[in-house]
């Protein structure tokens, strides 16, 4: 089958498009589906790298999310059948075809279309369990969102503003600023052409925002922290930057407030009933149509340089998608 391997962890230069990857089966508690999209995530360009905490062997075939259909399920298996649209997080997903562990496979929400909801478990479920578990997030109280325009980012406004915060939607540039005000961002700011401390103290007469949602360290992440309130909650989601801050510790005793982990997947296999109830709840959402995940681009399999240049680029508004 035709997939998209890795066999040097030498990043894209290191990976080539085959059409002759062995096809997967589905062993005890296992689902294969078939492929209708699959969503490029930051991880995924760690991994090409070698950067990432899972090493698996070489070659692999990349790719951590993506939906499809259901085409054969293994002994065991009670809660999906062929022919079902579903969507899951369980890596090896720019192929035709993918085996998954049952638990990973999840019916997909009936109003989205398959490249919608290609992209929308790793995303939608961290920012859930960053804003609802980690951040606890309040109504009224003020949300900043760093990369607000990238695929973490887009679904941190738009829960934010169903959790009913006020949303502060920081971005790189003019073009992504009018997607996340099309999201529904209460403010904007353009942090390459705007003071980003400065900005925040305007719009929050000086009081500071109560949670930061940060997906991208480097050098945004010590203003945004000088930026908090008091008892303000400051969220670690990853570094799309490219550089992990040093973090001066003072200040978060200076302003009473905490520096949280955002750890999805552990958080996943951990406490599995929790989770089970974010995915009904966005699932919920999703239906009522209060959620509408973000594809800024799209490309074939065989385009996949291209989009994961989207991607390392920082270009990306939205998710970026690959279909086989």
């Amino acid at each position: 089958m035709r997939a998209v391997i890795c066999r040097e962890l030498t990043g894209v230069g290191g990976l080539e498009y085959v059409n002759d990857w062995p096809e997967p089966q589905a062993g005890p508690g296992e689902v294969v589906v078939e492929v209708k999209a699959a969503a490029l995530n930051f991880p995924d360009l760690l991994m090409i790298q070698g950067l990432y905490q899972e090493r698996p062997p070489l070659p692999f075939v990349v790719g951590t999310e993506m939906s499809g259909v259901v085409a054969a399920v293994g002994e065991g298996v009670t809660h999906v059948a062929p022919g079902d649209r579903v969507v899951a997080a369980c890596g090896r997903t720019l192929a035709e075809r993918v085996v998954a562990k049952a638990p990973f496979v999840i019916p997909a929400p009936r109003k989205l279309g398959f490249e919608a909801a290609a992209g929308i478990c790793i995303t939608y479920f961290t920012s859930m369990h960053a804003l609802k578990q980690r951040a606890q997030l309040k109504p009224g109280e003020t949300l900043l969102v760093l990369g607000a325009a990238g695929g973490v980012g887009t679904t941190a406004v738009e829960l934010g503003k169903q959790m009913g915060a006020v949303v502060i939607a920081a971005a790189s540039s003019d073009a992504k600023l009018e997607l996340v005000r099309k999201l529904g961002a209460d403010h904007v700011v353009n942090y390459t052409a705007e003071d980003l401390r400065e900005r925040i103290k305007a719009i929050t007469g000086g009081k500071g925002v109560d949670v930061v949602y940060d997906p991208v360290g480097g050098a945004l992440a010590e203003p945004a922290l000088r930026s908090m309130a008091w008892g303000g909650r400051y969220l670690v989601i990853g570094f799309a930057g490219g550089d992990i801050p040093r973090i001066p510790l003072n200040l978060p005793l200076l302003k009473g407030c905490s520096i949280v982990g955002v750890f999805w997947g552990s958080f996943a296999a951990r406490e599995r009933d929790v989770q089970r109830r974010n995915v009904m709840e966005l699932w919920e959402m999703f239906e009522a149509g209060q959620l509408v995940p973000v594809v800024g681009e799209t490309h074939p399999l065989a385009d996949y340089a291209q989009a994961f240049e989207s991607l390392a680029t920082r270009r990306a508004q939205g998710k970026v998608v690959l279909v086989p």
